[in-house]
């Protein structure tokens, strides 16, 4: 295809009103459309899966868990008719062990470091047991399978009520400290509430995941309470003992293209946060023809929901190569199998408008490498669209730190720990996306809160 000229890109036509509907489908569609992704295994299902386990000695699988669970102990607890002694060997390390079971890319974790993997390509469906067992406790019991030590009048203020804060206060309270999480949303869950695919946890289990987690007693959560509007770094260290900062990510990646400010270029964390809420999914519009600019996991979730709510056309383009997304092969493969188109190499250029204001069209520049450099290679082409996602990754803002005066350290954008998630202020930690090297995982932020509220602990007990 020609390259097109600048002047020809700015003023190519648009005809006819952007397609932009509420109520695409039947409503038994959007039912099925949305159900769960993976239906939970029987427990036929769940022996037979367990019993292909090796349980390896220091075996690999538990190595590639950033939590640490041992993995052939409770699938050996499955493989013996005990879900819910395998549900407790999974909390104890991931008290988040369901969301995790549903959310977590095992393919490319604890399921890739298989044994099975190796010698069949096909691991052992460690994901889907570990839900089999969590679900078992949380059906069976509902409560928690810890008790809480004695109080020790210790308090401590956690800022963020997901993964990362949930872990830690769960942590802390189970050592007999007080925890209050200030959370900026009106629900806690962080973005396991807010920001994972509807089809992935279905059935309220955000929520009903917070409340096991708060059933150990000691935590208080408030909402709609967020840092530098409403309390500030300072006043937390003045009224308690420790603070754990577990802010995620506010802010989300521009594009930096002409035509960004267009009506209908939409953040997909915001779209995907309006989809979880929204009380009946025939109401929220959707494009029928859908652009996608992303490689990774939101990209995915965004591309493959449109097209659930009923959008004909649906294309994620990604300026690099299949291999360079940060989306794992069974994500890609998902959305391919649900009609998503995935195009590589090739970089917005300009967002294409018409007189209404409204996207219509989005000009690419087909690009390649140039030794380890990307470069775009001149040539344009456009994709119509009643609607754009931007889905390039977010950022850190570090704004209300700065507005409390605290003078934290940052590195690369984001807060500097060390190994026990101490930041350069004293008594303040932090964990999960907003730090220097998170991993944007759910059972990564799990850790992290994990780390620092034993880290936490040892310096609030330390002479005691």
């Amino acid at each position: 295809m020609p390259a097109m000229e600048e002047e020809g890109m700015a003023s190519t036509p648009h005809v006819g009103a952007p397609d932009i509907a509420a109520g695409r489908l039947a409503p038994e569609d959007y039912l099925e459309n949305f159900s769960d992704l993976h239906p939970p295994l029987t427990t036929h299902e769940a022996r037979v899966e367990a019993d292909r386990c090796y349980f390896c000695h220091d075996a690999p699988c538990t190595v590639a868990c950033p939590t640490s669970i041992d993995i052939p102990l409770f699938i050996r607890e499955i493989a013996t008719g005990n879900p819910i002694g395998a549900a407790r060997t999974i909390f104890a390390e991931n008290i988040l062990g369901g969301m995790c079971a549903r959310v977590c890319p095992t393919e490319t974790l604890c399921e890739e470091a298989c044994v099975r993997m190796e010698a069949e390509g096909k691991p052992v469906r460690i994901g889907e047991l570990q839900r089999h067992a969590t679900d078992a406790w949380m059906a069976t019991r509902g409560g928690q399978p810890f008790s809480r030590a004695d109080p020790t009048g210790k308090r401590v203020a956690i800022v963020g009520a997901g993964p990362a804060g949930l872990a830690c206060a769960h942590r802390l309270a189970l050592h007999g400290h007080d925890v209050v999480i200030y959370e900026a949303r009106e629900k806690p869950g962080g973005l396991n509430e807010y920001g994972i695919a509807a089809y992935k946890t279905v059935d309220d289990f955000a929520q009903r995941e917070v409340a096991f987690v708060l059933s150990v007693g000691g935590i208080t959560i408030e909402t709609g309470k967020a840092l530098g509007r409403d309390l500030s770094l300072a006043e937390l260290t003045s009224a308690f003992d420790a603070v754990f900062l577990a802010l995620g990510l506010g802010a989300v990646n521009a594009l930096d293209v002409p035509g960004e400010d267009l009506d209908g270029v939409i953040d997909a964390v915001d779209y995907i946060a309006s989809l979880r809420q929204a009380g009946n999914l025939a109401e929220l519009p959707v494009g029928r023809r859908v652009v996608v600019i992303g490689g990774g996991m939101t990209a995915i979730d965004v591309a493959v929901q449109s097209k659930l709510l009923g959008a004909q056309e649906v294309t994620i383009v990604y300026r690099r190569g299949q291999e360079q997304m940060g989306a794992s092969g069974f994500e890609q493969e998902l959305a391919l199998t649900r009609g998503v188109v995935i195009r590589h190499w090739a970089r917005p250029v300009r967002i294409l408008g018409g007189n209404d204001n409204h996207v219509r069209a989005v000009a690419f520049e087909t690009t390649r490498l140039d030794g380890d450099r990307l470069v775009g290679t001149g040539e344009i082409w456009e994709l119509p669209a009643d609607m754009v996602f931007k889905a390039i990754g977010q950022a850190f803002d570090p704004a209300p730190l700065n507005g409390s005066g605290a003078g934290i350290a940052l590195e690369s954008g984001r807060i500097r720990v060390d190994a026990e998630r101490r930041t350069s202020l004293a008594r303040v930690w932090a964990g999960g996306d907003c730090v220097a090297g998170g991993k944007d995982l759910t059972v990564a932020a799990v850790e992290d809160g994990k780390l620092a509220a034993e880290s936490i602990h040892r310096a609030l007990t330390a002479g005691a």
